[in-house]
């Protein structure tokens, strides 16, 4: 993603920004980019020596997980703005620590949730906070579709591993999804029951196969399905409330809109069942591209235009993951907010029996 987000601002893609300088740690990366770039482009290959190389005033972070709040509290801590790729982190700790080195800052703080300018889901959102669903009594996401073979993980020695990865399909296949059930209906669980299965279609340390039941305060209920052997997968996101049912799937956003609400349809004793109209929603289908999520970054430097993706928000979709493996390595029900501490502690008995990869 590195290379991707070099490549359009390096071709001026997105106006008010201009690529100052790269930073790459491994020799013969460093060297290609080198090659590539206008002699104007600085190249650096530790970060602390081009955030103080005075040729920067943003920064856009695309490293591994581990090093995301690290470098963004650094960029920080150096007056500059940032961006970071997804996950916001591995653990939420870390993650808060970043937070809060960005209010501090007083700079604008972005993350790549690229997803969120997808019309389906920004169509949902708005179903949702306009009051046409009602309110949420049940949600449901089967995400299988993320299929990796063995080679996809012998790839890498760090790939498939808590030391090198910090998690499996929920921390590097599903991020955007976890966000997004957060982000469309408004609210986070109150408590999570996952069942994570470890290495139980391939030969690696992390999960590659994840159940998860939530609860939320309002008594709504949730399930998160998900895996990444599976053939062939779904993608199916199911949102219910009490005035009809939405659901995503294969590109398509089909509203079931009960005439009367439920709840009144059952006070009022009505014969039969409520009458549903099935409205498919025409939406306009926007752009999955992260251009658009730096530009909007930009934007929002420059001239203060609000953020689709605030930096700050990228700690709730953690914590459903974080919820999900603490819950698992407990077999027991977990609350939110997680125990922090506790996450932390359980993480690094896994990083501590890790067999491959690089410790963080």
């Amino acid at each position: 993603m590195g290379r991707a987000h070099m490549k359009y601002l390096a071709n001026g893609e997105v106006e008010g920004a201009e690529l100052a300088a790269v930073c790459e740690s491994f020799p013969p990366n460093l060297e290609r980019a080198r090659k590539s770039l206008p002699d104007r482009v600085a190249c650096f290959s530790e970060p602390e020596a081009m955030f103080k190389s005075g040729t920067i005033d943003a920064i856009l972070i695309a490293t591994p997980h581990y090093f995301h709040p690290e470098l963004a509290i650094a960029g920080f801590e150096h007056g500059l703005h940032v961006l970071t790729e997804k996950p916001a982190g591995v653990y939420t700790k870390q993650v808060r620590l970043m937070n809060e080195a960005a209010a501090k800052s007083g700079k604008v703080f972005g993350i790549m949730y690229n997803l969120r300018l997808l019309g389906l889901y920004k169509k949902l959102k708005d179903l949702v906070d306009t009051g046409e669903l009602g309110e949420i009594r049940r949600t449901s996401w089967i995400i299988t579709d993320w299929y990796r073979k063995q080679s996809y993980y012998d790839s890498g020695a760090w790939r498939g591993t808590w030391a090198g990865e910090g998690g499996g399909v929920l921390l590097n296949q599903d991020p955007h999804q976890l966000d997004l059930w957060q982000w469309t209906i408004g609210m986070m669980p109150k408590r999570v029951r996952a069942f994570c299965a470890f290495g139980k279609h391939r030969n690696i340390e992390v999960e590659d196969a994840v159940t998860a039941y939530v609860e939320y305060e309002n008594g709504a209920t949730g399930v998160f399905v998900t895996t990444t052997g599976e053939a062939p997968g779904t993608n199916r996101y199911e949102v219910a409330g009490d005035r009809g049912k939405v659901v995503i799937e294969d590109g398509k956003l089909v509203f079931w809109r009960l005439r009367i609400p439920e709840p009144q349809f059952n006070r009022e004793n009505r014969p039969g069942d409520p009458e549903a109209w099935k409205i498919e929603i025409p939406v306009k289908e926007g752009s999955s591209d992260h251009m658009p999520i730096t530009q909007n970054w930009v934007d929002a430097i420059l001239h203060g235009i609000p953020l689709i993706a605030p930096g700050e928000e990228g700690i709730k979709g953690l914590t459903l993951s974080n919820a999900m493996y603490l819950s698992t390595w407990l077999n027991d029900w977990v609350e939110l907010p997680i125990d922090e501490d506790l996450y932390y502690e359980k993480l690094q008995e896994m990083i501590d029996k890790s067999k491959r990869g690089e410790s963080h």
